[in-house]
């Protein structure tokens, strides 16, 4: 009767969060435009109070994984094909005063860009120093004291370094006494920034044939160019390629809220044209990276060593006669927070979509992994005696749900989570 009581507990919780959600992706877009930038949407620090510790309990461990907050682009190209399409039309005469502000704009921050590809910007560093300060605020008990402890990891790349150092330059100040150890390490990169298999090649094999489709479906870019160009035979042609132009600026366009400094460029389009440009990339990585059926719903075990990782460094710390209190913290990238979260079954990560024209009904991107996402176990153990350490798993800060039954929510039994995970992983490589 307890566990069928459980279970009934368990999925009245699910149907109350996903009522409590229930403003749709494209409310949401249309209330914050910023939403439609999926990976490059900037952090948004939460604003919900956390549920109080269980009677009885205080935190004790952290152990987490965080994506580098924002960031400059990747690639030179990136900006260039843009302002190299809107320089050609103004050399033949064709630009619109529109099409010319957009030129003067983004000829304006090219510069800028020199020597900062892929760097984290002044954003990305405030995220990040915020992340660690609600961090110590949120749960003081885990970094007080003088023999607590922090062990921190990044991926070799800079931006994930410094994200790391921000996080922990904000626990020092809490505590200046605590036990500080950061590394970085291409030893690490097996797990905090792990390649694909090729079983996972395999299954993704026909997903760019499915996006391709949808890029046909919900790229409209016949407004845009007629507001930026006066001849519509310089654009509407196979050598222009206007859809892809579509895409690649509206690309540069979302990015621009990583910086302190960035230009205001969504006038170029409209609301409804960032939702539909949203939506490609929302099956982009719903395909290659979520539980999609449609490449087999194996996409989120490219993480199954950083899930390994944090389970067997969280066993470690139990079995420790010496550990009294502090975190492990890893640094890298949203191509494995986002994988991580769908393994993970955070919250709606790990649905099962067949229709991708309903996909947003489910599955979100920018729910998972803005600038600056993390994924963070907070564990707690009774202050008297023996008993069960519970734990909860936070997505960007917000309480999730865990894919297995308690009555206590958001808090979990870490025995009941470590065995259905550890299964998992064990079915997958069998």
């Amino acid at each position: 009767m307890l566990i069928k009581k459980s279970l009934l507990s368990f999925a009245l919780l699910g149907a109350s969060i996903l009522t409590a959600s229930a403003q749709t992706a494209k409310e949401e877009i249309y209330a914050d435009i910023l939403k439609s930038a999926s990976n490059h949407m900037a952090y948004q620090a939460p604003t919900k109070e956390l549920t109080k510790a269980p009677k009885g309990y205080q935190p004790f461990y952290i152990s987490h994984y965080g994506r580098h907050g924002s960031r400059w682009l990747l690639s030179d190209n990136d900006y260039m094909r843009n302002i190299n399409a809107l320089r050609d039309a103004k050399a033949k005469g064709i630009l619109t005063p529109l099409g010319q502000e957009a030129l003067t704009k983004l000829e304006r921050f090219y510069p800028c860009t020199k020597g900062r590809l892929g760097d984290l910007t002044d954003i990305g560093e405030i995220q990040h120093h915020g992340i660690g300060k609600r961090m110590t605020e949120h749960f003081p008990e885990v970094f007080a004291g003088n023999k607590a402890e922090v062990d921190a990891r990044s991926t070799v790349v800079l931006r994930c370094i410094l994200s790391m150092t921000a996080e922990c330059e904000e626990i020092t100040a809490f505590n200046p006494k605590i036990k500080m150890h950061n590394d970085v390490s291409e030893a690490f990169q097996w797990y905090l920034n792990a390649g694909w298999s090729r079983r996972l090649n395999d299954a993704g094999g026909n997903r760019w044939s499915i996006l391709d489709e949808y890029k046909r479906k919900y790229t409209h870019p016949e407004r845009l160019c007629k507001s930026l160009f006066t001849d519509e035979s310089y654009w509407n042609n196979e050598d222009f390629r206007p859809k892809s132009f579509m895409r690649n600026l509206f690309y540069v366009v979302n990015n621009m809220q990583s910086h302190g400094n960035g230009e205001d460029m969504w006038n170029l389009f409209t609301t409804e044209e960032c939702y539909d440009l949203w939506k490609i990339v929302n099956i982009e990585w719903y395909l290659g990276y979520g539980p999609a059926p449609q490449s087999k719903g194996i996409m989120p075990f490219s993480q199954a060593n950083l899930l390994r990782n944090m389970i067997e460094t969280t066993d470690t710390v139990m079995a420790s006669k010496t550990y009294t209190n502090g975190a492990a913290l890893r640094f890298g990238h949203e191509v494995c927070v986002m994988p991580l979260a769908c393994l993970m079954e955070l919250d709606s990560c790990g649905r099962k979509v067949n229709d991708l024209d309903h996909l947003e009904d489910s599955w979100v991107n920018y729910r998972i992994f803005p600038m600056g996402c993390n994924i963070q176990w907070i564990f707690y153990r009774p202050n008297k005696g023996n008993g069960d350490i519970l734990v909860k798993a936070l997505l960007n800060e917000k309480e999730a749900t865990l894919p297995i039954p308690t009555d206590q929510y958001p808090y979990y039994k870490w025995e009941d989570l470590r065995k259905y995970y550890l299964k998992k992983l064990d079915d997958y490589e069998r």
